[in-house]
């Protein structure tokens, strides 16, 4: 894999831009444009986002993961633009380090994923025990998840596991020149 740092001209036309919620509808654009760009040796994905749901950029980035192994002749590049946040960030840490770019100014935010349900506990008690067993799971497979996103994240940088996980509760806000410096990227243009 090319690993050459990119110059701004390589973002003057980007393959796929994105912007807005992380969600299904994102999820068919962002297919639609990068079957669009099959012909391209180098593919830039450009996104600004405030955050959606986590399993869409999941997906998203497994789709990059998997075009990236399939064909080692083309580069996918993520250039963050303005707000890469929350869902924004787990997208990007499919992409290898070398190719992730912010534009200036730009803010990454890290947080833990939340959680909005509530348990009822009614009825036989084997049946309470499967339902607060089966919760407990859901929260634990979700946080094993989680740490694998930050494991990607971090790779290459400076930054610890433990660093992550103690400042994603509070939502851990990185300008451009920061992710920079720490190795979560690599420039800013």
């Amino acid at each position: 894999m090319d690993t050459t740092p990119l110059g701004p001209t390589a973002f003057r036309a980007p393959a796929v831009l994105l912007s807005g919620a992380v969600d299904y509808d994102m999820y068919r654009d962002f297919r639609r444009q990068l079957g669009a760009a099959a012909d391209r040796e180098i593919v830039v994905v450009e996104l600004t986002t405030l955050g959606g749901d986590p399993e869409v950029a999941r997906m998203m980035g497994e789709d990059i993961r998997f075009n990236s192994a399939m064909d080692s002749d083309r580069r996918f590049v993520f250039l963050g633009k303005a707000a890469i946040y929350s869902a924004g960030t787990t997208f990007m840490s499919f992409f290898a380090r070398p190719n992730r770019y912010l534009t200036c100014g730009t803010r990454l935010m890290i947080h833990e994923r939340k959680m909005n349900k509530q348990l009822q506990i009614e009825g036989p008690l084997t049946t309470c025990i499967a339902s607060v067993t089966a919760t407990l799971n859901e929260i634990q497979c979700s946080i094993a998840i989680q740490n694998e996103g930050f494991s990607n994240l971090i790779q290459g940088s400076d930054v610890t596991l433990d660093e992550v996980l103690e400042k994603a509760p509070s939502n851990w806000y990185l300008e451009a020149e920061e992710a920079k410096r720490r190795g979560l990227i690599e420039a800013v243009i």
